[in-house]
């Protein structure tokens, strides 16, 4: 059985353009130990849930062709349409990653990784990728609102 977001297509999976998660918010930790202070807020804009299960999350320098897979999501979440998650870098059993930020509007998802990935600063490229297929990406610009780059591939359409 496929994710949602796949469709068959002469026995090859190919990604759904409507599948509409995107990069809302991608916060660098002022504190490389507080891993819980850095996180990428996901949005799923799209008209069906979305599942991350079995999803990996690369990160790379934006003009290098070079990236590292950070993990895979599992067990994952499913975004309903509309619905955000925060994806914290740390653990929430850690003392030492910091306090993560109140539950509020937007639920945490803890990642367990063990040191920042966003230390490169501006121009650090996050994808999210299913089964080695883009999904979605998003560029860090720490002076840009909630830390992402617009989208120069979307001005050229």
């Amino acid at each position: 059985m496929l994710c949602q977001g796949l469709q068959r297509q002469g026995g090859t999976s190919i990604l759904r353009a409507d599948m509409g998660i995107r990069f809302v918010e991608i916060k660098r930790s002022e504190d490389p130990e507080k891993l819980n202070n850095e996180w990428v807020i996901l949005e799923n804009t799209g008209k069906n849930a979305f599942n991350t299960r079995g999803m990996g999350m690369t990160v790379g320098r934006r003009g290098s062709a070079k990236k590292s897979l950070l993990g895979i999501i599992d067990p994952g979440f499913i975004l309903q349409p509309g619905e955000k998650m925060r994806m914290l870098t740390g653990n929430p059993g850690t003392q030492a990653h910091g306090e993560p930020p109140p539950e509020d509007v937007v639920k945490n998802y803890f990642l367990f990784l063990p040191r920042p990935y966003l230390a490169g600063g501006a121009g650090t490229v996050l994808t999210l990728v299913l089964r080695g297929l883009p999904v979605s990406k998003g560029e860090f610009d720490p002076d840009a609102p909630g830390g992402v780059a617009p989208d120069k591939d979307k001005d050229k359409k």
